[in-house]
Parts: structure tokens; C-alpha cells; sequence
């Protein structure tokens, strides 16, 4: 007789606030913070380097935008519409593309491109030092396998740039 007066006292209302509980409860033990500790703990996020390629960006000083880059030190990275959050900035170098020519002696000339000054367009290798997921399948950040060629998007006080993964290197 207890037991029958005892279920008859869980009403509906109870029955939601135990279901959200667990709910709580169960988002707080799948949260990617969580994810992310025990990972850290377990030994699978490492430190990575990462080159993206940022080719054609116009910009009215593009010499300016990269001492900008450089002094803020940090960037924000977004892996395929993927926000992965910050990373440190260790270096920008410059990849334009140089002028070849052929001289009729025989000699190879090359020289940088007098219209970049005029067109002013950024053509930057970005070296990023982050940590991420090592993996099997490879280097996970974002949820997303980070390969060459994935598509990326960098964010600071002043840009934001796409480019593309050129070289990925755990540390």
C-alpha cells in the first residue's frame, strides 16, 4: 500500500524536472571543455603547427596588415564554417609571386612584381601554433580533419582573411 501511495505522489512535473536533470547532467559530461580535458589528460592533443596560404587579399597596405597581425600575436580560426577559437601567430612571410625572365645570354632574372604596390594585395604564408586532436585519421581541430588544402579563415582587430592549409606539423 506505501509503494501504490508513493507512485501516486510522482506527478508529472516530477517526472520532467528528473528528465531535465539528467539532461543537464548528461551535457555537462559531452561538453567539448570536458572533451577537450580528457583528451588533454589522455595524451591526444598535441601542439601543431600550421601553415595557411592567403593568396589575392586586397588590401589598401598590406605591409601595415601584416605588422597589425603580428602585433596583436593572436588569431582567430574558423575550419571549414567550423569557429575553433584563438591561436598564437608566430610568423607571416611574404610568398609573393616573383617575375622570371630569360635573358639572351642565357641568364634567368627574377624580380618582385611592381604592380603588387599598386594593386595592393596580400599574398601571406600565416604560421600558426595551436593544439589539436592527433588522431588516427590525422589532426582534428574544430571537429574537422585539418589537411592541406582544407579551406580556412582567419579573424583579427583588422581582417579577416580565407586562405588555405599548406602544411600541417605536429610539434
Amino acid at each position: 500500500m506505501a509503494l501504490n501511495q508513493r507512485i501516486k505522489g510522482v506527478n508529472a512535473v516530477d517526472g520532467l524536472a528528473a528528465l531535465l536533470g539528467i539532461a543537464a547532467l548528461a551535457g555537462v559530461l559531452w561538453s567539448p571543455k570536458l572533451s577537450n580535458t580528457v583528451a588533454r589528460a589522455t595524451g591526444s592533443v598535441k601542439p601543431v603547427q600550421i601553415s595557411v596560404d592567403v593568396r589575392g587579399v586586397p588590401a589598401a597596405d598590406p605591409d601595415r596588415l601584416v605588422r597589425d597581425a603580428l602585433q596583436a600575436g593572436r588569431t582567430s580560426i574558423v575550419i571549414r564554417n567550423q569557429p575553433h577559437g584563438s591561436v598564437r601567430l608566430v610568423q607571416v612571410q611574404d610568398i609573393t609571386r616573383k617575375l622570371v625572365t630569360l635573358t639572351p645570354d642565357g641568364l634567368v632574372l627574377t624580380a618582385v612584381d611592381p604592380n603588387r604596390s599598386i594593386q595592393g594585395t596580400l599574398d601571406a604564408r600565416f604560421i600558426l601554433d595551436g593544439e589539436a586532436t592527433v588522431s588516427g585519421s590525422g589532426v582534428v581541430m574544430a571537429g574537422t580533419n585539418l589537411k592541406i588544402g582544407t579551406p580556412v579563415e582567419l579573424e583579427g582587430p583588422q581582417y579577416r582573411v580565407n586562405g588555405t592549409v599548406s602544411g600541417v606539423e605536429i610539434q
